[in-house]
This record gives C-alpha cells, structure tokens and sequence, in this order.
C-alpha cells in the first residue's frame, strides 16, 4: 500500500469563504437566495408567507416554490409588483422575471399506535409462566409483558 502525497494544501477556511474559487461562489450564491427569500417575504400578504420559497436563480430568473396550485395562479397576477420589490435592491436588478413550480409538501403520516389489552387474569398467567421459566431474558421479557397487563386494570 502507497500513500500518495497531495498536490495542493488545504486552504484557511477564510480563504474559502473570502469568494474565491468554486465554494466562494456557492456560498455568495446562496447568500443571494436568502436575501431574495427575506425581500420577496416582506413583499408578501402573512397568509401568502408560509407558502412561498425561493427555489434558485438562473438565466437571469428566480424560480418560486408554492406547496399548492393556489398560491401559484396568485403569484402570477402579483408578479410585476413582486419584481418591483426586488429591482430596489441593487443585487436583483438582473433578475428579469420568476419561473414558478409546485412542490405539494405532505405531512408524513403517523401510524395509530395500536395498544393491546388483556384481562387480569391473563396478566397473572403470564407471570406464573416468568416464574417457571429458566431463561433470564425471557423471564424479564415475560415479567415486562405481565406489569403491562397490571397497568390497565389499575
């Protein structure tokens, strides 16, 4: 087995955020999509808020993120006073228009916890079984099972 000595040094974390190269760009880009979220935010009816995200930029436009179909057909009436509101800020005069999509968020279901009951009586059987029983694991198990069955009828 070879190790392989590496052309380049790591760079100081500075360096990297200061702008230069790939990751600098990155970085200054998703800056942009933040201040374009918080303005277009501000732009927005509070009902309308929740709804709406900024997606990315490309090709001089910004692409919107809706969860419903609704709040898209009210984007596109409001989108010329939306454009307003970012054309104030010297970063988004290049923004030339919005390219819309609908992304439905669904929430994730939970299944119903199903709880089992058994009688007192069941409960008293389990234990005579724990306490025949040679396996400590299963005997703990057995016990677990039993003090459930005295829970309910308490």
């Amino acid at each position: 087995m070879s190790i392989k000595v590496k052309r380049f040094r790591a760079q100081p974390v500075t360096r990297l955020l200061e702008g230069r190269g790939d990751l600098g760009d990155l970085i200054r880009q998703t800056r942009l999509i933040d201040c374009a979220q918080q303005t277009l935010r501000e732009a927005l009816p509070e009902d309308v808020r929740e709804h709406v995200f900024v997606g990315g930029y490309r090709d001089g436009r910004l692409t919107l993120i809706t969860d419903r179909a609704v709040w898209l057909t009210w984007l596109r009436y409001e989108q010329a006073r939306l454009l307003a509101a970012l054309h104030r800020l010297p970063q988004f005069r290049a923004v030339l228009g919005f390219n819309f999509k609908v992304r439905p968020v669904r929430p994730l279901k939970i299944a119903p916890r199903q709880t089992r009951h058994f009688s007192p009586q069941a409960a008293s059987e389990i234990a005579s079984c724990a306490e025949d029983t040679s396996d400590p694991r299963l005997k703990r198990a057995l016990e677990r099972l039993a003090a459930h069955g005295k829970h309910q009828t308490s």
